[in-house]
């Protein structure tokens, strides 16, 4: 699938203009964008990251990485996803930036989400549902998710993200209102963020391939 991450990280060079400050995701899909807006680094003004790692890539092509409180507004995010359902409507977090990543998401006028094919289904839920947690309030928030939503949160045991959080991937999931789902999820105490990206879809879905397809 690296074939396919490559020619949809590619095609969303596509949405990129000169002066730009341009929103930058995480994880192996983004890679291959970041490593492609290598090209463009006279040609904007910048990025603003949503991980530390994503940081050390862009800065090691020379690129500028802007705090997004001076950035303001953005014009552009582009980042993967771990599903897309035909909404556009995703999962994602697999990489436990999620907090960070919404945040851009909505500071950004036009969100390209760029996948390989394997992350579409029907029915998002098949890929766990991360969910960001204060570490103090893990087991309550872990507790009220299965009662909630009958699914079966597992902390992602040594991984702690760049807030400083915990995360917690629920499991057996089939959600058919992903909207109202994350509506509810994120009233529990404690939770930071639900990797639920469904009240702000993406505008643009990529599906790589040859040639990549345009949603």
């Amino acid at each position: 699938m690296s074939d396919a991450k490559k020619l949809a990280a590619e095609k969303a060079i596509d949405y990129v203009q000169d002066g730009m400050i341009v929103g930058v995701g995480t994880g192996s899909t983004v890679a291959y964008f970041i490593d492609a807006l290598a090209a463009w680094k006279d040609r904007i003004a910048g990025a603003v990251s949503s991980s530390e790692q994503s940081t050390a890539r862009l800065q090691a092509h020379g690129i500028e990485v802007i705090d997004l409180n001076a950035a303001g507004p953005l014009a552009l995010y582009v980042d993967g996803a771990d599903e897309c359902d035909g909404h556009k409507r995703l999962i994602k977090g697999g990489g436990a930036a999620l907090t960070r990543e919404k945040i851009i998401a909505e500071a950004s006028a036009r969100f390209v989400c760029i996948i390989d094919p394997s992350k579409q289904v029907d029915v998002l839920g098949r890929f766990p549902l991360p969910v960001e947690v204060i570490p103090m309030a893990r087991s309550l928030v872990a507790r009220e998710i299965l009662r909630m939503t009958g699914g079966q949160p597992v902390w992602r045991d040594g991984v702690i993200t760049d807030n400083g959080n915990v995360i917690l991937d629920v499991h057996n999931l089939s959600i058919t209102d992903p909207v109202a789902m994350e509506r509810e999820l994120n009233q529990i105490p404690g939770v930071v963020s639900v990797g639920l990206f469904a009240r702000r879809p993406a505008d643009v879905v990529i599906v790589g391939g040859q040639p990549p397809r345009v949603l």
